[in-house]
């Protein structure tokens, strides 16, 4: 392992299922905004959660539970669902005493039968209204964390709602921390500029030295290729950036977003590293070993 590596937060001093699902802490939502208002895609929603009343301390990239009401098909309650925490540990009022999420409405809809399938905690969260109340679980996660060292680099990949610890990642370091010098390069794939989620904020971080943003908004934009425009095309674009940072000792890779985008991901890299005599594969093997490539999908 690296010496960078080691720098992650000790693992005992990490904040971990203080709430669990046989007693669960109980949240109260203080509002909850439409991310892409006009989007024809389903609806996605930025929800605060107000911890008053709970020890429910987290840290950025950690997830919170959320437990739906009610009773499925079997007549037994909702299973724990997990949603990665989108605030920094001092949360959106800046004072710790709150917890916001990223949530899309998760509708299916099967085109052989027409049957539209609602997904049970997503539909729930995105129906709440202020003073609601919300029972939670968590936090939980002690991988997907940020390093301790200010000077570290990270690449941060995210598709959709994978977003939502990497808002956290940023306001943190530019907005509480302020003594990041390592570089910040963020990819970001959605389907729509109306699908840009907290596209103000991450347009507003520009001005950061040594931040980058590269975006893809695949119904709108094209590739090399003449295909649509994926996360993993920009990526391509970046590849020697990519090489560069990520041969250096003190580089973080975090991919969060739906399952199956790291595949795309590795086939990018794979003809770069390919193209200059090396290999992907070997490369991210590494990675992964010395804790320094953190994967989140679901």
């Amino acid at each position: 392992m690296s010496s960078s590596a080691a720098r992650m937060p000790a693992r005992e001093t990490i904040p971990f299922n203080l709430y669990k699902i046989n007693k669960p802490g109980v949240a109260r939502v203080v509002s909850t905004t439409q991310l892409n208002p006009g989007s024809p895609n389903d609806e996605a929603r930025h929800i605060v959660l107000s911890l008053e009343g709970l020890t429910y301390p987290y840290l950025e990239g950690q997830s919170m539970g959320v437990l739906p009401p009610g009773l499925d098909e079997n007549g037994k309650p909702h299973k724990l669902r997990l949603y990665s925490i989108a605030s920094t540990r001092n949360g959106d009022d800046g004072r710790g005493a709150t917890a916001s999420l990223c949530v899309k409405r998760d509708i299916t809809r099967v085109p052989e039968t027409g049957a539209v399938h609602y997904g049970v905690a997503s539909n729930y969260l995105c129906d709440l209204k202020p003073g609601d109340l919300v029972k939670i679980t968590g936090p939980v996660g002690k991988v997907f964390l940020l390093p301790e060292d200010p000077e570290a680099n990270l690449v941060m990949v995210a598709t959709g709602t994978g977003i939502a610890p990497f808002r956290g990642f940023l306001k943190h370091l530019y907005e509480e921390r302020r003594d990041w010098k390592g570089r910040t390069v963020l990819f970001f794939g959605v389907r729509t500029r109306l699908d840009y989620l907290y596209g103000n904020e991450l347009e507003a971080m520009r001005h950061h030295p040594g931040f980058e943003l590269y975006t893809a908004f695949s119904r709108e934009q094209t590739n090399a290729k003449g295909g649509r425009m994926y996360v993993q095309d920009r990526m391509a674009e970046q590849a020697e950036l990519l090489y560069d940072l990520l041969h250096r000792p003190n580089t973080y890779l975090y991919i969060c977003g739906l399952k199956g985008m790291e595949d795309g991901i590795d086939t990018a890299l794979e003809e770069h590293w390919a193209r200059v005599g090396g290999n992907w594969t070997d490369h991210r093997e590494k990675l992964l070993d010395d804790h320094r490539m953190h994967i989140e999908t679901y």
